[in-house]
């Protein structure tokens, strides 16, 4: 996405990554939110081995949405998800474009001024490693995963929480120090991991609350919904099938 005025190209300033996993009516609404978002960036969605009907819409609309599409299945056998491919592939981009990278998932609903700003903020905080966007649910309220944080004000506020990857901006220079190769392939997702890398290697981690996005909790992973109506079950899934390890 470019907002170019005239003939000159503007420099692309983040690199935007969606993993899916079906879940297509939430990836329907992330594609469009970000096809109208401000920024010049290069926005890349890697399709984890999802269903005919997601891959077949996502070939469909790559030129109408204006977003790379790589399909992990012509680069890995490896099962979803792929979470780990995925973080290493787009930081080697990032990395070598010398640009930060933004970490949108398919159940998240950015403003027009969400990645723009992320952006601007990236070069006026202090050695900034992550940066994360509150999350809402449709009416505003602060849900998952910051359904605890308290409306205190509508700012910026350095945090030692672990930030979700839900809409997170991971700054060049961290990038550039901690190479992800190193991630465990014993985890399925590394937010808390990273978080807590962050903080090791000397950078900070922002908490954003004038940037709220929508959030729709587990639409990719509908079984983890089963932790309010069914905590048996539930737990099954994640201890018996190890689904979920973080």
């Amino acid at each position: 996405m470019n907002d170019t005025e005239g003939k000159k190209p503007l420099k692309t300033e983040a690199i935007i990554i969606t993993p899916v996993k079906d879940s297509l009516d939430t990836v329907r609404l992330t594609l469009e939110a970000i096809s109208k978002a401000k920024g010049n960036f290069e926005y890349f969605i890697y399709n984890d081995f999802s269903k005919k009907e997601t891959k077949n819409y996502l070939e469909e609309h790559q030129s109408a949405f204006g977003y790379n599409l790589i399909h992990l299945e012509d680069i890995t056998n490896h099962p979803s998800p792929n979470y780990k491919t995925v973080l290493k592939l787009a930081r080697n981009k990032a990395v070598e474009a010398s640009i930060p990278l933004i970490i949108v998932e398919s159940d998240v609903i950015v403003k027009r001024d969400t990645i723009s700003e992320l952006i601007k903020l990236s070069r006026r905080l202090t050695k900034p490693g992550l940066i994360g966007s509150i999350t809402t649910d449709t009416e505003g309220h602060y849900n998952f995963p910051y359904a605890s944080e308290k409306k205190l004000d509508k700012g910026i506020s350095e945090t030692r929480r672990s930030l979700s990857f839900c809409c997170t901006l991971i700054s060049t220079e961290f990038m550039k120090v901690y190479d992800f190769s190193e991630l465990s392939g014993k985890k399925d997702w590394f937010d808390i991991y990273i978080s807590r890398q962050s903080r090791k290697s000397g950078f900070k981690n922002y908490l954003i609350r004038r940037l709220p996005v929508v959030h729709l909790p587990h639409s990719s992973r509908p079984w983890k919904q089963l932790k309010y109506t069914n905590p048996i079950r539930y737990y099954f899934y994640k201890l018996i099938k190890k689904r979920d390890r973080i």
